[in-house]
């Protein structure tokens, strides 16, 4: 009981002994505490709130809301526990087999996934956050046959280099971005601010992306780039990036060469950085839609990515798609050759 309960329980009993009415008898005075004071992030010489230092955005709150979870929009605190639990258990590839070539089928084992453990901080369902179901909008017509080419070419035996996804030929991966998504692996980040910039290297296949802060114009729309042309501003305690001028080849969730995304990273605590962002493509996405997750605090250290340092792959699938079409070849009937 606390002391405020004593002492108003004790002015009950000296009432009641004492026979006056209990109207008559002051209240004790409550002590009131001082306000909690709001946190402010720490600032940077040139007088910016400062977003450095090392960062992970790993998390195993999926990107789209599962259907099981349709209509839920947040779980509650025992709800994320049980999830967390049941991710854990149920995603340790070294149970998933007992011989070597189960193993080397998961492609490593555990302890080389960097996945996270946790939900996101808002215990959110999902990355998507609008619209209010969790589930990226449908794809334009033109998207979607757009995306029925890229399957093909993806089923079939690859002709060339440029017939295998980026992530192969180490040019670009979700966890680059933008939008920066987590992968399984790799979700670190080192931010660092200079005065009319923010650089953030990317530990995933080693990327950097330089943001001005200084108003320039975007680029001309005849230059295409991979990760797009960013520009920042800051707005509060919130730094904004308007990226434009992405390539079509990137084609994130369906998106071609007008995607426009707009990021906001605001730190909201001396370990966390929530970022946002708002995808906005009209010839791809049949209305805009938006995410968000928790970047938290790491200590380290990023490695160097060298993608491909000693990486005989791309050689071995050419040669090995080559081989199956010779054996077609020979095993077709004589006069369909």
């Amino acid at each position: 009981m606390s002391h405020q309960c004593v002492a108003w329980a004790g002015v009950l009993a000296v009432s009641w002994l004492a026979g006056a009415p209990l109207a008559a008898q002051a209240p004790p005075v409550a002590k009131t505490r001082p306000a909690a004071k709001t946190w402010a992030a720490p600032r940077t010489p040139d007088g910016q709130p400062d977003l450095q230092g090392l960062w992970t955005n790993s998390t195993i709150t999926p990107f789209e809301r599962p259907k099981e979870m349709a209509g839920k929009e947040f779980l509650t605190e025992r709800e994320a526990a049980d999830y967390e639990k049941q991710v854990a258990e149920n995603s340790n590839r070294d149970r998933r087999g007992a011989t070597a070539e189960a193993d080397v089928a998961g492609a490593y084992n555990d302890f080389w996934f960097d996945r996270g453990t946790k939900v996101v901080a808002s215990r959110r369902t999902s990355i998507v956050v609008d619209p209010p179901d969790g589930r990226i909008p449908a794809l334009t017509p033109e998207a979607q046959k757009a995306a029925a080419a890229r399957a093909e070419v993806a089923r079939r035996p690859p002709t060339g280099p440029e017939d295998t996804g980026l992530p192969v030929r180490c040019i670009l991966w979700p966890t680059v971005g933008p939008p920066m998504l987590p992968s399984g692996y790799n979700n670190n980040y080192q931010i660092v601010q200079t005065p009319g910039y923010v650089v953030i290297s990317i530990e995933m296949i080693h990327d950097v992306r330089v943001i001005p802060l200084d108003g320039r114009t975007h680029l001309p729309p005849s230059i295409r780039q991979w990760m797009g042309d960013s520009r920042g501003h800051w707005e509060g305690e919130t730094l904004v990036v308007d990226t434009t001028n992405f390539t079509g080849k990137t084609a994130f969730r369906g998106a071609d060469q007008n995607l426009h995304l707009i990021e906001r990273f605001t730190r909201t605590d001396p370990d966390t950085i929530l970022y946002q962002f708002a995808v906005d493509d009209p010839t791809a996405f049949t209305k805009p839609w938006k995410g968000e997750l928790s970047i938290r605090k790491t200590p380290g250290p990023i490695y160097e990515y060298a993608c491909h340092e000693g990486n005989y792959s791309m050689a071995y699938m050419l040669e090995g798609a080559r081989t199956q079409e010779k054996a077609s070849a020979r095993a077709a009937p004589e006069g369909s050759r």
